[in-house]
């Protein structure tokens, strides 16, 4: 992970498990003297580090992911700061943080907004299953679906991301779901495989968190992934399949010498593309794999005619006789897939491969053509770190057992004494003073950033949808949020979105006069599951109001549609020519408005009009209409994400509340919080009016807010509403108080 300094914060709660998981270390180390005189340890280097994200930054921290096992496969837990040393092409660095995460110490029921405080993006593992549709019958692929689904809905750690892809020569990468939490999606990514016909596509997401909008309603139970899918719908994907993917059979030896080297040059873009997610990524690849005999040539085998005939041409010199590709291996061949398989490496992504050519029948020939095959694809699989699983429907057991090595994460951090040009590959070594006999594994390196512009397309979606699912803060923009629900119906919330970006860090390193802005927002549930998005790209005109644009900003309105629950907003806006980025987040409780209890609202603060350039989202064919809520004595006004007072003034602000009663007095009261969250004063809120607005249990009311004596800085202004004989309703909002 590349950081600047603006977004090297960690949470609070990450600061604590640090401290704690650093001091449970510490306290091993210090209390077990013993165990320290019985085990020798000494310092190891990795043999074969197994490179990797690009952003752009000025002042980079990297961050490497660090896993140790005993010679008996067994995660070596106990390590601290003074056992690691990092050499940076050569150079040892100074490591400036130091962590250690234990999927055995977090509860797997956990919520996967703890996961995200508690983990850095990192450190999560991240696993991409991705279907070879070159060199694979389409129907054993649909056979595969199954173990897939099992393994995402029963195997995976809770706190593991993963993603669901297809590969063709044709077609190269197709990512059909992006590094997502979601089960529901990932079920139904596999159980599709993107087939257009099979899915429900409303809106489609370009980030790729989204497969089908109706899982929204179903969640997993929609998948028994026990049970045979139906004939037609199985059929169905077959043929898709055999559309897009390629037969390999009956090829002549020059032809499909170019396509396996076709494949490994598709492949090895794949791998610089995943260079870009943070994080060690495993790939469990479905395939059945390629003639191993381009690759490595024939393997002695005494059973196989055409091997006892080259080695008996070859015993009387009849070298003319001999294919000498078939025998050796095709060099350039060998050479691609070298090149292939150190991009993997250095993108820190290990190759689990799943053979999926299932039970052949006793036939020498076919056997041996089998054999051949799985050492090629054993070859792949281990020259990255992974291992290959030649029962496709029992991959998940023993994949299981090879992600156990990696439950233990060291993650270090480091900044670099030199980094080099743009584009500039470093390699990284990592010692470690550990068991003998055990062994290290890391990334290989990381790339210095380079230029926005020059990332490839999916290479900027995945960095996107990896600020997304990890909600970590981002601050190269100035992001502010404001998000509130509104009752729609008994059963449903309306949510508008409002996002506000400050013109000056748009406009930084942005010189011509067409601006486009990104704006991404999705919002989860506690399970991490998508339930609802809105995407959009705004291209802005400044040519003659540059400087305007620069005093203010763009204010953007959009919405979302929830039930009850607890949710996590999540907002990513983006100059979409820069690259320069920012992320916020924001967590909104929904209640059970058909239970008639009463709820307010956070204050709105009336802004003045004309103070941004607004935009709001575009309508689509699957939306609902929906009045505007922001109104009061029936005029509307837009609220500001991140209200701003000048000392010494006042504000006018709008309080929302529901079913609070309409005959009962109402009391206000109002506490000021500043950054540490500590009460200070100067709170002077008055009641205004409470308003008539028509609507059974909606209440409005106005009223002025004044800051006293308050020094220029960030607050939270929270505000009290209580009618008599009933508990007071609470909701607040953050404030910044000008000069």
């Amino acid at each position: 992970m590349l950081k600047t300094d603006a977004t090297s914060t960690v949470p609070r709660e990450r600061d604590r498990l640090r401290s704690l998981f650093s001091g449970v270390a510490l306290l091993l180390a210090l209390t077990a003297p013993g165990l320290a005189q019985e085990e020798e340890r000494t310092w190891v280097e990795s043999e074969e580090p197994l490179d990797t994200v690009e952003e752009t930054s000025t002042v980079i921290e990297i961050q490497v992911p660090v896993n140790v096992v005993t010679r008996q496969g067994e995660p070596v837990r106990d390590l601290t700061l003074a056992d690691f040393q990092i050499l940076d092409q050569g150079k040892e660095q100074e490591i400036s943080s130091f962590e250690i995460i234990d999927l055995a110490t977090i509860e797997p029921g956990e919520s996967q907004a703890r996961y995200e405080r508690i983990i850095p993006p990192a450190a999560r593992r991240h696993m991409l299953f991705l279907f070879d549709l070159s060199f694979s019958n389409p129907l054993n692929i649909v056979r595969a679906r199954q173990a897939a689904q099992r393994f995402v809905t029963s195997s995976m750690h809770s706190s593991d991301l993963a993603a669901v892809a297809t590969h063709s020569i044709e077609q190269g990468t197709n990512l059909i779901l992006t590094f997502t939490p979601d089960r529901a999606q990932l079920a139904r990514a596999i159980d599709t495989l993107g087939a257009p016909r099979l899915l429900q596509r409303q809106g489609e997401d370009p980030l790729r968190f989204v497969i089908d909008p109706d899982l929204r309603d179903s969640g997993l139970a929609t998948f028994d992934t026990g049970a045979a899918r139906p004939i037609g719908e199985s059929e169905g994907l077959s043929s898709y399949l055999s559309v897009i993917g390629n037969q390999m059979a009956r090829m002549e030896k020059s032809y499909a010498r170019g396509l396996v080297w076709s494949w490994t040059e598709s492949m090895r873009s794949t791998a610089r593309l995943l260079g870009s997610v943070e994080g060690r990524k495993h790939i469990v690849f479905f395939t059945e794999g390629f003639d191993g005999r381009l690759l490595l040539g024939r393997q002695p085998d005494t059973t196989d005619p055409e091997a006892e005939a080259d080695y008996r041409n070859l015993q009387v010199g009849q070298y003319h006789l001999v294919d000498t590709d078939d025998t050796y291996g095709n060099t350039q061949l060998q050479s691609a897939m070298n090149v292939m398989l150190e991009e993997f490496r250095r993108s820190d992504s290990v190759l689990q491969i799943v053979d999926i050519s299932g039970l052949r029948a006793d036939i020498p020939s076919v056997d041996r053509q089998r054999r051949v095959n799985d050492d090629a694809l054993f070859m792949l699989a281990n020259e990255t770190g992974g291992a290959l699983f030649e029962d496709a429907n029992d991959f998940g057991h023993q994949l299981d057992r090879v992600l156990e090595r990696s439950s233990v994460t060291y993650l270090l951090s480091f900044r670099p004494s030199d980094p080099g040009e743009g584009g500039t590959h470093h390699r990284l070594k990592v010692r470690a003073k550990v068991p003998r006999g055990s062994k290290i594994s890391h990334r290989a390196g990381y790339y210095t950033p380079r230029p926005y512009q020059e990332l490839h397309p999916m290479e900027k979606a995945l960095i996107a949808s990896d600020w997304i699912a990890s909600a970590a803060p981002k601050n190269e923009l100035d992001v502010n949020l404001l998000a509130a629900p509104f009752r729609a119906d008994e059963t449903t919330a309306y949510l508008p979105v409002i996002i506000e970006i400050d013109g000056n860090s748009l406009l930084a390193g942005h010189d011509e006069p067409q601006l486009p802005v990104e704006f991404f927002t999705y919002v989860t549930d506690d399970k991490g599951e998508m339930q609802d998005f809105f995407t959009q790209l705004v291209t802005l005109d400044l040519s003659t109001r540059r400087d305007a644009f620069a005093a203010t900003g763009v204010k953007y309105y959009g919405h979302l549609e929830l039930d009850p629950g607890e949710y996590l907003i999540r907002v990513l806006a983006r100059n979409a020519r820069t690259g320069r980025t920012g992320v916020q987040t924001a967590s909104v409780s929904i209640p059970e408005f058909g239970e008639r209890e009463p709820k307010l609202l956070p204050p709105f603060f009336l802004e003045e009009m004309g103070k941004w350039f607004l935009v709001r989202e575009q309508a689509s064919e699957y939306s609902k209409t929906r009045v505007y809520p922001f109104t009061v004595n029936g005029e509307p006004y837009v609220p500001a994400a991140l209200p701003e007072i000048a000392a010494g003034s006042e504000a006018d602000l709008c309080l929302v509340a529901y079913n609070f009663d309409q005959t009962s007095d109402l009391a206000l009261d109002a506490v000021i919080k500043d950054s540490e969250g500590q009460t200070v004063e100067g709170a002077d809120l008055k009641l205004g009016e409470r308003t008539i607005t028509g609507i059974d249990g909606l209440d409005k009311l106005t009223a002025t807010f004044a800051p006293r004596g308050l020094a220029a800085g960030e607050y939270v202004l929270e505000v009290a509403l209580e009618q008599t004989g009933r508990e007071p309703q609470i909701n607040s909002i953050p404030f910044r108080v000008l000069q």
